[in-house]
């Protein structure tokens, strides 16, 4: 055989993983796998600037600048903090639900993106059922959007704040970030992780900082294919077993809404993967315990821990204020943000 035959029957090399277009905007947060980890520590130094800054210098970063809010889904801790943060930089903010707009009446969520850019956004916060759909918002409409919340998929700014939290106990005075930054702590994650966004970005974040992610439910909520989520990510079935090695522990609801077809039994599920006070005193008594909120009482939680002196659940919540005013900041001031323009043909095939 000659060298000519031998090179005609070589298979052809595989052709390079395309480069992924998203975000088309630099200032959209549609995953937190969009920020490095640089830029995960800009989001934390600016969160803590603008917090402290004053109230007037504060509200002219963005003065009178316009962002919408999208959200098909019910939300108190994230449409208000979102929109209280918007406000305290001074933008203006409308909210847009799905039982008061032409969404109601059947409109494309593209449609309504273009709609909300034709009046003036400069950017949208979506919370959405489906997952992707922030991906979809974006190629359609050009601006900045900040995912808050897609289906199952993913919640970029509860991971940021749930990070802010952690940091601000186990590393205080912490001045950046980097791959071990959370070296030798363990998070569990406990509960419904199969339905959850939270979980999710959780997931895709802390073990970047070298946090080790303990997996905890049963095989309905937690399937034993999510340790392919990446490196740094366990299951532990027993509960009692993922306390014990917890420097936090972070509890999930049972998503009620995304349950059809399962059999589950809740008492069973209480018996095993809820965390009271005892449990928490004998095996986790300094862990942290986190929530990402609504929290089910006397479900997932009893309201004695809830309530007790390991709980950061309200502190997340006023994290979640400073991350956001960060994340918004940084929608509309994004260097080098194009322009919005009208999407070519055969972007969105």
């Amino acid at each position: 055989m000659n060298p000519a035959q031998s090179t005609a029957r070589r298979k052809p090399a595989t052709p390079p993983p395309p480069v992924s277009v998203f975000p088309f905007n630099s200032g959209s947060l549609l995953s937190v796998s969009d920020l490095t980890l640089e830029g995960v520590g800009r989001v934390l130094t600016r969160a803590t600037e603008l917090e402290q800054m004053s109230p007037l210098r504060r509200g002219s970063i963005l003065a009178k600048r316009r962002l919408a809010l999208l959200f098909y889904e019910s939300s108190t801790r994230t449409r208000t903090s979102f929109e209280l943060a918007a406000k305290a930089l001074g933008a203006d903010t409308t909210l847009v639900s799905s039982l008061s707009s032409s969404i109601e009446k059947g409109e494309s969520l593209k449609d309504t993106g273009l709609t909300l850019r034709a009046l003036g956004a400069e950017g949208i916060i979506l919370r959405h059922p489906s997952s992707g759909a922030a991906w979809l918002l974006e190629a359609s409409t050009r601006l900045p959007v900040i995912n808050a919340g897609d289906g199952m998929h993913e919640h970029p700014t509860q991971a940021l704040l749930d990070l802010r939290t952690l940091v601000m106990h186990l590393r205080p005075g912490l001045r950046e970030v980097n791959d071990q930054t959370l070296a030798g702590v363990t998070v569990s994650i406990v509960g419904d992780v199969l339905h959850s966004r939270v979980a999710r970005s959780n997931m895709l974040l802390l073990p970047r900082l070298g946090a080790r992610v303990l997996l905890c439910g049963p095989k309905e909520l937690l399937p034993d294919m999510a340790t392919s989520s990446g490196p740094g990510i366990e299951i532990e079935r027993d509960f009692e077993t993922a306390l014990r090695a917890s420097t936090a522990v972070m509890m999930l609801r049972i998503q009620a809404e995304r349950l059809a077809g399962l059999k589950l039994d809740l008492n069973d599920y209480k018996g095993k993967y809820q965390l009271t006070g005892q449990l928490l005193a004998t095996h986790a008594p300094k862990a942290l315990v986190l929530h990402p909120g609504p929290i089910i009482r006397g479900m997932e939680i009893t309201a004695g821990v809830a309530d007790g002196p390991q709980s950061m659940i309200l502190e997340q919540v006023m994290h979640g204020v400073a991350i956001r005013m960060a994340v918004v900041e940084r929608a509309l001031t994004s260097a080098g943000r194009p322009a919005a323009q009208e999407p070519k043909k055969g972007d969105l095939a």
